[in-house]
């Protein structure tokens, strides 16, 4: 399974909108447009489409981590 078919298998799972995949991504500070984003979701045939890079899908899933339970919460050993 490539990452293109998880990215969409999660989009459909938690039925986001590309507007809530590109929010949760600028959780992690992680910039992609709507036109990006979209290209990943098409058709491997399609001449608009673009292989879904790690680091894309680990920058999801981290952000996915605080859009769920929000950001870690600091210690006093991290000041």
């Amino acid at each position: 399974m490539s990452n293109n078919d998880i990215m969409k298998k999660l989009r459909v799972a938690l039925k986001f909108t590309d507007d809530d995949i590109v929010g949760v991504l600028a959780l992690v500070d992680f910039r992609i447009t709507k036109t990006e984003l979209g290209a990943i979701f098409r058709k491997e045939d399609h001449p608009n489409f673009k292989p879904c890079g790690d680091q894309l899908l680990r920058n999801f899933l981290n952000g996915l981590i605080i859009y769920k339970r929000g950001p870690k919460p600091r210690t006093n050993l991290e000041d």
